[in-house]
């Protein structure tokens, strides 16, 4: 069965402190795929993978002050997200990430955000 996770019950931590005021987290997990096509013809004869490829996204209201120094720094960090609904709960770790740029967008009505996005050796979902 499906499993449906809710923003309101899950967090983040970097480096083990909570990211406070997080709005979204977003992550992509790519594996780079190699076709092999067979000689006299246009069809693939084989398939092999290479660099794996993670990053991720953290949106938070207005800004965070840790993950501006992370920026600002160039430190690896260590990225956790527990998900949770209920009485069950998944956690995904990114592993040795670095911190690759900030957006900020500021709208009519709204509150300002910022848009933290990271790539990591490793993605782990236990």
């Amino acid at each position: 069965m499906t499993q449906i996770f809710t923003a309101f019950a899950s967090e983040a931590r970097v480096n083990g402190e909570i990211v406070e005021g997080l709005q979204a987290i977003e992550y992509r997990h790519v594996r780079n795929r190699f076709d092999v096509g067979a000689i006299g013809t246009d069809e693939r004869v084989a398939v092999y993978f290479g660099l794996r490829l993670v990053a991720g996204q953290l949106r938070v209201a207005s800004d965070s002050p840790a993950l501006d120094a992370l920026l600002a720094s160039g430190e690896t960090f260590a990225v956790s997200a527990t998900l949770r609904h209920g009485d069950a709960a998944r956690t995904v770790t990114f592993d040795d990430c670095v911190m690759e740029e900030k957006t900020f967008a500021l709208a009519t009505q709204a509150h300002g955000e910022s848009t933290y996005t990271f790539s990591a050796t490793r993605v782990r979902e236990e």
